[in-house]
């Protein structure tokens, strides 16, 4: 028998509305012992005081806490992430693995991995990306992704600094500013990720949330007041599952970047590339940013300038639009804020589908 996985993306009409998993589960299609993590797209404003995503697990939890035990729960991965600016729609997205007879790899792989609760003094620091680093192995290894190149995104859920926290730890903080400490947490994990697949060697001392340079290509990662550990779903593939699933990434070089998102939907729908088969399509996750240097190839944005906006909302809008038109649907998880997530300004993507 092989492991095979599956995936299902489901509406929402809100960050309580769970029916459409329950209807899964209800009618036999997916069991809840199946289920490996639960990616969550939220329609707050993604920033410190988003209430959308801590009520969005909530719900999960009271949900789940009908099929599953308490320590089953807790194991399970709920990364959600706030924010559909623009025609964005919030939705779930399930990874839910089975067993095969008869298919051979290699396929979609996945595996999760939680890490110890961070203390304040940790976030956005050299200790959560080491952290976050042996979590990443250590799920590639329950995936049995033996090799960095077969890992196609890392999605990760992360801490963030609040007033609390800050007293908590007598201002040893990576910042007092709690919005900052949401990149320093993101660019922290980013990383870890990049550490782990070979990336890069070392972090640099100050580098984090400070060298653009330093980044990796499949690292999505989004901070949240709702939790304190670093919650980690590896995406690949792997000979030891079967199946007709597959993932395919690739990097946006800035927010306009089609070409990038033309070559990878290439390899997903070789025959019709732009919004060819969106029902082949089962996720779509990307990271969008708004380049710290105020310019989209040599034209000036204003993202960063905004009273009103944070910069993050922007960009996801804007990458969603592009996404979006390309592929052919709006349930897209794009997340915003990419430190060391992609180059300055641009970000990873990841498309998981179906070759039937």
């Amino acid at each position: 028998m092989t492991r095979r996985a599956e995936i299902h993306r489901i509406s929402m009409s809100g960050p309580s509305d769970v029916s459409g998993i329950e209807s899964l589960i209800a009618s036999g299609l997916i069991k809840a012992g199946q289920i490996r993590a639960i990616l969550g797209k939220t329609e707050g404003n993604g920033c410190v005081n988003d209430f959308t995503r801590g009520y969005a697990t909530q719900s999960l939890r009271a949900m789940l806490s009908c099929h599953l035990s308490g320590g089953e729960i807790d194991r399970l991965p709920m990364v959600m992430s706030g924010g559909t600016e623009g025609g964005l729609s919030p939705h779930w997205i399930l990874f839910c693995e089975t067993e095969s007879g008869t298919d051979s790899g290699p396929a979609l792989a996945f595996a999760s991995a939680i890490t110890r609760d961070l203390k304040p003094s940790e976030i956005g620091r050299q200790a959560q990306a080491e952290l976050t680093c042996d979590a990443v192995l250590d799920a590639m290894k329950q995936a049995d992704i033996s090799r960095p190149e077969d890992v196609h995104f890392v999605q990760i859920k992360c801490p963030l600094l609040t007033s609390e926290r800050v007293a908590e730890a007598d201002g040893d903080v990576s910042t007092s500013s709690m919005l900052r400490s949401m990149g320093l947490s993101r660019g922290a994990s980013a990383l870890g990720v990049a550490l782990a697949l070979g990336e890069i060697d070392q972090i640099p001392q100050n580098s984090i949330g400070n060298d653009h340079d330093l980044w990796s290509s499949r690292a999505s990662c989004s901070s949240g007041i709702e939790l304190m550990a670093c919650e980690i779903v590896v995406i690949g593939q792997s000979a030891s599952w079967s199946g007709p699933l597959r993932a395919a990434h690739g990097v946006m070089t800035d927010a306009i970047d089609a070409t990038s998102v033309a070559n990878l939907l290439a390899q997903v729908t070789p025959s019709r590339i732009i919004q060819g088969g969106p029902e082949r399509m089962l996720a779509v996750l990307a990271k969008a940013e708004a380049s710290s240097n105020g310019s989209i190839r040599n034209s000036r944005h204003t993202m960063n300038e905004d009273s009103d906006l944070s910069a993050t909302r922007h960009a996801r809008a804007f990458v969603g639009g592009l996404l979006a038109g390309m592929v052919g649907h709006t349930e897209l998880f794009v997340s915003g804020g990419a430190e060391h997530q992609g180059p300055d300004g641009g970000g990873p993507v990841a498309i998981i589908y179906s070759t039937t």
